[in-house]
This record gives C-alpha cells, sequence and structure tokens, in this order.
C-alpha cells in the first residue's frame, strides 16, 4: 500500500460545531502534535483556521505537513441553497490551491458532503426511515453535485464525496445509489458507516474501485447506542465520547488496513477521532488527551503506513 498518513482538525474538537465559546487548540499546537506523532498530512479543517496564503503555506512548512482534504458540506437537494453555496466553494479550493502551490507529489482532495436535513441529523443511522429522499431529490442531489465536481476539476483537484451520518447519502443503499450515478469518487468513514449499519471491511469488497481517499475512526459501539437510544442526534455523538482512539473500539481496523492493502491504495489515509470540547474544558488537558490518543492512533497504523 502506498498510502499517506494524515491527522485532522476534528481530533482536536475543531469543526464547524465547536461549542461558541469553548477555547480552541491553535493551529501551531495542532499541526505540532501531529508531527510529533508521525503524521505527514493534515486535513484543512474550518476555512481559515490554519490560515491563508503565505500564512497556510509557512504553517504547513513549518511542521513538514501537506494538505490531505477538507470537508466542504453543500446542500445538494436544495438548487437555490446550492448556487449561494458556490462562493465558500470556491474559496475553499483557493485554500486548497494556497497549500498545495509547491506541488506536493500527494494533492489534498476536497471533500464533498450533502448537507442532509434537519431531521436526519437528528436521527443518524435512520434516515431512510424518517426522512426518506424522493426521486426528484435524488436527481437535484447528482446534478449539483457533477456541477460541484466539475468546478473542483477546473480548480485542478480531483473530488471525492463523503457519505456522511445525517445526511442524504448515509446507509450503504444510498451510497450505491450515489455510485452507480456519479464518477466522483467516495471517501469511506469507517465510522460514519458504522452508524449508518454498514461494515467498512465488507464496504471496501463492495465499493473498493470507487474509494479515492480514506476516514479512519473508531467507534466506542456501547457509547454510541447509548447516545442514540436516548435521542441523541451528530451533535451528541461527537460529544459523547462515541469515537475513540484505535484499539478501544469495536471497528475492525485490521480488517479494514488488510483489505485497504490487497487492493494497493494508492492515497490518503486521514485519521479522525471527532470531539466536541465543552465551554469549561480546560485547554491544556484537552490538547495533551487528544495529543495522547493521536499517538496511539498513528502507532496502530505503523504495520501498513
Amino acid at each position: 500500500m502506498n498510502a499517506t498518513v494524515a491527522g485532522a482538525p476534528v481530533s482536536f474538537g475543531v469543526f464547524e460545531l465547536t461549542p461558541e465559546g469553548s477555547e480552541i487548540v491553535s493551529p501551531d499546537e495542532l499541526l505540532e502534535s501531529l508531527a510529533a506523532a508521525g503524521y505527514r498530512g493534515v486535513d484543512l479543517g474550518p476555512e481559515g483556521y490554519l490560515g491563508r496564503g503565505p500564512e497556510l503555506r509557512a504553517r504547513l512548512d513549518r511542521f513538514g505537513l501537506d494538505l490531505a482534504g477538507g470537508w466542504v458540506q453543500l446542500p445538494l437537494t436544495d438548487d437555490d441553497a446550492f448556487e449561494a453555496s458556490l462562493p465558500t466553494l470556491r474559496s475553499v479550493l483557493r485554500r486548497f490551491s494556497e497549500g498545495a502551490e509547491r506541488g506536493p507529489a500527494r494533492l489534498p482532495l476536497p471533500t464533498l458532503a450533502d448537507d442532509g436535513s434537519a431531521t436526519r441529523k437528528a436521527h443518524p443511522g435512520r434516515g431512510e426511515e424518517v426522512d426518506p429522499l424522493a426521486a426528484t431529490a435524488w436527481h437535484r442531489l447528482l446534478a449539483n453535485l457533477e456541477t460541484a465536481a466539475r468546478i473542483v476539476r477546473e480548480a485542478g483537484f480531483e473530488p471525492t464525496f463523503h457519505h456522511h451520518a445525517g445526511t442524504f447519502v448515509e446507509s450503504p443503499a444510498e451510497i450505491d445509489h450515489f455510485l452507480a450515478h456519479s464518477d466522483v469518487g467516495l471517501t469511506l468513514d469507517t465510522g460514519h458507516l458504522f452508524i449508518a449499519g454498514g461494515d467498512p471491511a465488507e464496504a471496501i469488497r463492495r465499493w473498493g474501485d470507487r474509494i479515492n481517499h480514506l476516514h479512519l475512526k473508531d467507534v466506542d459501539v456501547g457509547r454510541l447506542r447509548g447516545v442514540l437510544s436516548a435521542g441523541g442526534g451528530m451533535r451528541e455523538v461527537w460529544s459523547g465520547g462515541a469515537f475513540v482512539a484505535f484499539g478501544r473500539g469495536d471497528v475492525d481496523l485490521e480488517g479494514v488496513m488488510e483489505a485497504m492493502q490487497r487492493r494497493a491504495y494508492d492515497g490518503w489515509v486521514v485519521v479522525e477521532q471527532d470531539v466536541l470540547n465543552g465551554p469549561s474544558a480546560p485547554i491544556a488537558e484537552f490538547l495533551a488527551s487528544r495529543s495522547v490518543d493521536q499517538r496511539i492512533n498513528r502507532g496502530a497504523l505503523s504495520r501498513w503506513v
């Protein structure tokens, strides 16, 4: 397997849903922690978090890291909202261009995702049951995704699509439908697939030819079920500690990595351990805990990459 391992700001509580008022890990602290643990790349995180222009490039250079990708959430089933979101997509693509201006061996992949609905976000893993997508809405989703993919390719990058709990492409059947009607590659996310009732190792056998990006998570099924049975949505999944360090959860990491190795996967492996820190969490302790987990996670992959 010719893969490159990256970390992600979400593993340090830094993403779009970080609670307002929470102190966050600084970008330099985050990158220093990842570099020290042996990561070679990092996801973009919220636009501007790692900087813009020369600041972004200088920061990546200082820690010897390249951009692996970055989350771009788009309201794909709403034509007007989608059109209004395109300036944001183009702005994020400028960050990718700035981050990749040295011509790294492995370019970042803009990671496109559907925005889902409030109902789906409140019932992760049950989207087809609580908020099924009509055929006309599927058509809009796929057409708008095609437009987004064209914009990404015109900017010089290859897009990838992230199935995500709480969105309209969540379950294995919905992923099947997406793949049958789009030429965009798939970001396989082991944690989100687990939430939607899928098996990551089986997913590689089923969709391996289309996987061009890998997000690795481990999931504590007991915690996850506790959150969902109590009526929690995705915010509660993130804040409830359902995503844990490798080896502490129930995802078959060895099965996933062996399956990817058999397919001679050549791409980014992004380690994500999504967590939300509360407003009162002591940031130094939080950073230390997250750093320990990321060392564990990187070490767990050393057999393969």
